[in-house]
């Protein structure tokens, strides 16, 4: 780790920070030097790795910036004691940031592939969240509804696969491998006609209420 400058005295501590509040700015960057030490000490607890402890002394001397321009010696607080907290505070939101971002995942980003080499993304494994046009309008009663929905927007395949993965007309009620198995193909690709004909089915039944 690279050395630091070694901290002020309480008495010169007092007169550079009169001297800052005074607009000096040679004494303003006194201070700031003067405090990197604590930064580094701060930023070592949340270091993950060597190449990380840059990064986090650079966001953490943000905060001692902040710390030092927003200090308040009448609040009876030592400088230090305070400019933890800013550089904490600094750190940590930059961390939670970055994590976020980090955690960021869009449905059609690859994960990975099947066992017929088909690539596989998000979309998908997902299920809908909402309750699905097949199970609304059957839970309703109107399977007439959905046949007559299904001629004129699904074509023969989806329906077969439909048919087979909710049981309707007395079909056994299937999963997506045991379909692939059926058809030949790999169960991602059974899962996209499955999710576009449900999705067909669903802008058409929005349509009609």
């Amino acid at each position: 780790m690279q050395s630091f400058q070694k901290p002020l005295s309480a008495k010169e501590e007092q007169e550079y920070l009169k001297r800052c509040k005074a607009g000096d700015r040679q004494a303003r960057d006194c201070l700031i030097e003067r405090n990197l030490r604590l930064v580094a000490y701060i930023a070592k607890k949340y270091q993950a790795n060597e190449r990380e402890m840059d990064d986090l002394i650079s966001i953490g001397t943000i905060g001692l910036i902040k710390g030092i321009d927003s200090f308040d010696g009448s609040k009876n607080i030592r400088l230090a004691t305070y400019c933890a907290r800013c550089v904490d505070n600094e750190i940590l939101m930059y961390l939670r940031a970055n994590r976020k971002t980090r955690n960021d995942v869009y449905l059609y980003d690859s994960i990975g592939s099947d066992k017929e080499g088909n690539e596989i993304n998000l979309m998908d494994i997902l299920e809908y969240e909402d309750e699905d046009v097949v199970e609304k309008v059957v839970r309703q009663g109107n399977l007439g509804k959905l046949e007559g929905y299904i001629q004129d927007t699904l074509t023969p395949r989806e329906w077969e696969i439909l048919k087979m993965r909710y049981g309707l007309k007395g079909e056994e009620e299937k999963t997506q491998r045991e379909i692939a198995a059926i058809y030949g193909i790999s169960r991602s690709y059974v899962s996209r006609i499955e999710k576009k004909a449900l999705e067909k089915l669903r802008r058409r039944y929005e349509d009609s209420v």
